[in-house]
């Protein structure tokens, strides 16, 4: 079968025939129907070879969905034919996080070798891949598999960080989404979704801000040094309620801390590089929290795909075969795909 792999530290991704793998004892062998491409791959790929924490080659692609192709020894719940999306932050199943669900918390994965796939196990960009348990699999339930591909993390990510400030996007109150790309964009539409709050949104390319306006946005900003004076302008000078910076570069999170308000949330869930002072008399207004969140819940995942189903919330998706998929990584990386690049390997 074909599989996109990351062979080399400062490498490009290779499109590489590989053996079709077998599920072993409570696996399940998904024939994969789409897979989206992120920004995640792209940092990576750029780390040193001091700095790479996994094994190579390593088939690419943590957004995944597909048909059930074959069930392991001892698999249950599922059943061949059954269209499915991959929840992607494996647990060790056994901790209390992953008995709720909350497997993106669970704090023993690592020290099993447990990673997730196409970071560190094999990925969702292939014809087949191997899911190491049922548990991690949700029904797609006739959502196109292009579009569900990316919810299972660009839907899924920013679903989490804003159901946890949920209780300041009142009515009345402001939310900022830097960066409209493959996240950003879902984003918008899932705070006009949940919440009565005014959406503005930032970024330094204009068709981003077009597509911010046709997927919801109150506001649209350009994201430079004079975006969080206009920030505080629309606010009658108090500042946003909620920053969700999804770029999390050193300039982003700078135009966070200048636009939050006093008690307000600064939520980091880009992988720019960037960091935020944190501290009193840090540079933050007082009272605001920071954090990073990390993918989300099976529970929220199964709530992203039901909003898709209800046609509150939908992915704006650029297809490609598999064997373009190193000219995609390309396009991601020059910012040439509006919203979220997918891999249709049997298209």
């Amino acid at each position: 079968m074909k599989a996109v792999q990351y062979r080399t530290v400062g490498s490009a991704p290779e499109v590489v025939e590989v053996p079709v793998p077998e599920p072993g004892p409570g696996q399940v062998l998904l024939k994969v129907t789409a897979a989206g491409l992120c920004h995640s791959d792209l940092a990576v790929m750029s780390w040193p070879q001091e700095q790479f924490p996994y094994p190579l080659p390593m088939t690419l692609g943590h957004e995944g969905v597909g048909t059930v192709a074959a069930l392991g020894s001892g698999a249950t719940g599922v059943t061949e034919g059954d269209e499915v999306a991959v929840y992607g932050p494996w647990g060790c199943g056994l901790c209390r996080a992953c008995a709720e669900g909350r497997e993106n918390s669970c704090p023993h994965a690592a020290g099993l070798g447990i990673m997730p796939p196409g970071l560190g196990s094999p990925g969702a960009l292939a014809e087949y891949m191997v899911v190491d348990s049922p548990r991690h699999l949700v029904p797609l339930n006739g959502l196109d598999p292009a579009q569900a591909a990316p919810l299972t993390d660009a839907g899924l990510t920013p679903y989490h960080a804003i159901r946890a400030s949920l209780p300041k996007l009142v009515p009345g109150s402001t939310a900022v989404v830097v960066g409209v790309g493959g996240l950003g964009h879902i984003a918008v539409q899932l705070l006009r979704a949940l919440t009565p709050a005014r959406v503005v949104a930032l970024d330094v390319g204009k068709e981003k801000l077009e597509l911010a306006r046709a997927v919801g946005a109150h506001e649209t900003l350009l994201s430079d040094g004079e975006a969080a004076d206009r920030v505080r302008e629309l606010t009658d000078g108090i500042g946003a309620d909620v920053v969700l910076d999804f770029v999390g570069a050193e300039a982003t999170l700078a135009v966070a801390a200048a636009s939050v308000a006093v008690a307000g949330d600064v939520t980091v869930v880009g992988i720019g590089g960037g960091t935020l002072p944190v501290g009193f008399g840090g540079g933050l207004p007082f009272d605001v929290s920071v954090c990073a969140p990390y993918w989300g819940s099976r529970r929220e995942l199964i709530e992203v795909l039901e909003l898709a189903r209800q046609g509150l919330v939908s992915s704006h998706v650029e297809t490609f075969s598999i064997e373009d998929t190193p000219l995609a990584y390309e396009r991601l990386h020059a910012g040439e795909v509006g919203g979220r690049a997918v891999v249709l390997p049997h298209a």
